[in-house]
C-alpha cells in the first residue's frame, strides 16, 4: 500500500510518500516541499490542484493522510491553510482516494509517543520509524512524512481505492 502524507500551508506545502509493505513495515520512496509565490487565491488554488494531481499520477496512493486545520492566531493565514487544504482534497477525490485527518498533537503521538513533541524529535524519529538518514528539505517534508506513518498507523483494511 502506498500512502501520501500532506503537510498544508498557506504557501509552502509539504508532501512525504511511503510503502506500507509485508508486517508493517514502512519504506520511504519520496518526499518534497511544493512552494509558490503566485499572487492570488484563483492562480495559486489553481497550481496546487495541478501539483497534487500530478503527484496522485506519480506515485498512484492507496491512502492520503493530511493534517488538519488547527487554530490559527493569524485568520488570514488560517484561510489560506483551509483553501490550500480544499485544494489538495478536491486533487484526491477526483482519483477517490480516501482521506483520513489527523490533528497536530495525534501525529507528534504516533511518531514521537509525545503529542507535544518538537519538529527537531519528529524529525529524528522519522528518520528512525523510515531508516532513512536526515529527511531532506524543509521541516515541511519531514511532517509530511510524519502524517504518512501516522496514517499507516491508523489505516484499516477497508482503506483502498
Amino acid at each position: 500500500m502506498t500512502i501520501l502524507g500532506i503537510d498544508p500551508g498557506s504557501t509552502r506545502i509539504g508532501y512525504g510518500v511511503i510503502a506500507d509493505a509485508e508486517n508493517r513495515k514502512l519504506v520511504y520512496i519520496d518526499c518534497g516541499v511544493f512552494e509558490s509565490h503566485l499572487k492570488g487565491a484563483d492562480a495559486l488554488l489553481l497550481q496546487i490542484t495541478q501539483d497534487f494531481a500530478k503527484l496522485i499520477k506519480k506515485h498512484c496512493p492507496d491512502l492520503i493522510g493530511i493534517e488538519k486545520l488547527y487554530f490559527a492566531k493569524n485568520v488570514k493565514t488560517g484561510i489560506a491553510v483551509a483553501q490550500t487544504r480544499g485544494a489538495i482534497i478536491a486533487a484526491a477525490a477526483q482519483f477517490h482516494i480516501p482521506i483520513k485527518e489527523f490533528s497536530p498533537s495525534e501525529i507528534k503521538s504516533a511518531t514521537t509517543n509525545y503529542g507535544l513533541a518538537d519538529k527537531k524529535a519528529v524529525s529524528r524519529m522519522v528518520s528512525v520509524i523510515l531508516g532513512i538518514g536526515k529527511v531532506p528539505g524543509y521541516d515541511d517534508a519531514s511532517d509530511a512524512l510524519a502524517i504518512a506513518i501516522t496514517t499507516a498507523m491508523h489505516r484499516s483494511p477497508l482503506d483502498t481505492k
